[in-house]
């Protein structure tokens, strides 16, 4: 999730305009366009393989202070604790940032290329590996935790986590879970214009399945198996519905920027950022917040920057600020972390690519969109779709994917341009097993059911 620093004042919003020109400002030329990629990773003590707490140590704080000092990144402070770093001056190192139960992000850079991803995807894991050895501590990319309970996992002192914590249980029944207990690969891309968001958020949208289905690597509840390939997903589903899910809307009829403000101010507030302190405003209305009658700030009105974190506390499967982003695969190993970037660059950054997708999805209706959303984190591959299945339609969809990703012709030193990203997805595809299936059948084979050997053979 975003992290907050101090700043100059920003503008105040006059109107309505003003929310859909903040968006409409991300509108970029095709030559501008860039790749953001984001990954969150369970962090472990390699011995006990218990959760790594915020302080101690042999803590998140030590790992993160052991980070400034060996690989020069500055802390980002709330109060007196870090919760944040960032490297001034470095193009592909991006952000590092924590999210509520301690599961450690790196926010990449906005990058040209899939090849630049790989190498700061590496440059990354060689650091936090470094640093995470000395302490003792490990990394693992699952979309779930495997063996941890909710009241095991530790909180990060992160003021606008406290809000959320108390607010999720009023909401759904899962939120804690999703806050705590979840891990992601996210992509943030851009667009050229309101038509070529409008086109790119629906066709993401309808395959967001589809990449749920070939990420799928969550199979595991508190060292059992749950029944689901991708619990992750499956604990959206009941997440405060009003922030989340499939956004039917958005294949209607008019769509632009000005339909999603008018969603986004439909949904209710987290907080409001005020001289270093998150004041609790759960459940207001952005709009009577436009109006100078939020109860917290009476007569106050919002600047733009409320309404640029007022967009980070929506979470649809795809979510619109001034980029697009895809949010709808599990955490994994770290060939998974390039390879998610290649299926959407692949799709959405070509425009043969691009209309090739629209071309397979347009006829979808809200109901089957909806109906696939809801069985593929149990069912993954295997999930019926009309007369075939998303194995079937996976294999189109990476089709597409890769002559989009040759058609860019970035070619690194070894002569491979970016499709080569997409090899691991082929052969999940063409196999028909995902991750989870394959962690399924090592728990109930060679592992006799316990789930430490997981931490073995799947730590980063």
């Amino acid at each position: 999730m975003s992290t907050r620093e101090d700043g100059a004042p920003s503008p105040l919003i006059r109107s309505r305009d003003d929310l859909v020109g903040w968006i409409a400002a991300g509108e970029k030329p095709k030559a501008a366009w860039r790749i953001g990629t984001e990954h969150e990773k369970f962090v472990f003590h390699t011995d006990t393989l218990t959760p790594v707490p915020y302080e101690g140590a042999r803590s998140i704080s030590a790992l993160l202070k052991a980070l400034i000092t060996r690989f020069g990144w500055d802390p980002i402070m709330e109060g007196d604790k870090i919760i944040a770093l960032k490297r001034e001056g470095c193009e592909i190192c991006g952000n590092i940032s924590l999210e509520p139960g301690g599961q450690f992000e790196l926010s990449g850079g906005a990058l040209e290329t899939l090849h630049e991803t790989a190498v700061e995807t590496r440059a990354h894991l060689r650091e936090v590996l470094c640093v995470g050895e000395q302490l003792g501590i490990g990394f693992i990319g699952l979309g779930f935790s495997p063996k941890w309970t909710l009241a095991e996992t530790p909180h990060m002192p992160k003021q606008r986590y406290n809000i959320m914590t108390r607010y999720m249980p009023t909401v759904g029944s899962r939120g804690l879970d999703m806050m705590y207990r979840t891990a992601t690969i996210q992509v943030n891309l851009d667009f050229a214009s309101e038509a070529d968001m409008v086109k790119k958020l629906r066709v993401s949208l309808a395959l967001q399945p589809i990449a749920t289905a070939l990420f799928a690597a969550s199979p595991f509840t508190e060292g059992k198996l749950n029944g689901f390939e991708s619990m992750r997903s499956e604990v959206w589903r009941d997440t405060d519905k009003r922030r989340t899910g499939m956004l039917p809307f958005v294949f209607e009829e008019g769509m632009g920027y000005e339909r999603y403000v008018d969603y986004a101010l439909s949904v209710p507030m987290y907080f409001v950022y005020r001289g270093g302190r998150y004041i609790d405003a759960s459940g207001a209305s952005f709009q009577d917040f436009l109006d100078g009658k939020l109860p917290q700030l009476p007569g106050e009105r919002p600047t733009i920057d409320d309404w640029s974190d007022h967009l980070t506390t929506l979470f649809p499967e795809v979510r619109l600020k001034r980029f697009l982003e895809m949010r709808g695969a599990d955490s994994g190993p770290w060939q998974r972390i390039c390879a998610l970037p290649a299926f959407w660059v692949g799709l959405l950054y070509d425009e043969q690519a691009l209309d090739a997708a629209w071309n397979l999805v347009k006829d979808w209706t809200a109901e089957e969109r909806e109906a696939l959303r809801n069985a593929v984190p149990r069912t993954a591959l295997t999930t019926k779709f009309r007369d075939t299945t998303v194995q079937q339609i996976s294999r189109e969809v990476l089709r597409i994917a890769r002559r989009g990703l040759r058609a860019r012709r970035r070619i690194n030193a070894a002569s491979q341009d970016e499709s080569v990203y997409l090899d691991l997805l082929d052969e999940v595809a063409h196999s028909g097993r995902t991750l989870a299936d394959r962690l399924i059948e090592r728990f109930e084979g060679p592992w006799h059911r316990q789930i430490d050997h997981v931490f073995e053979e799947y730590a980063f």
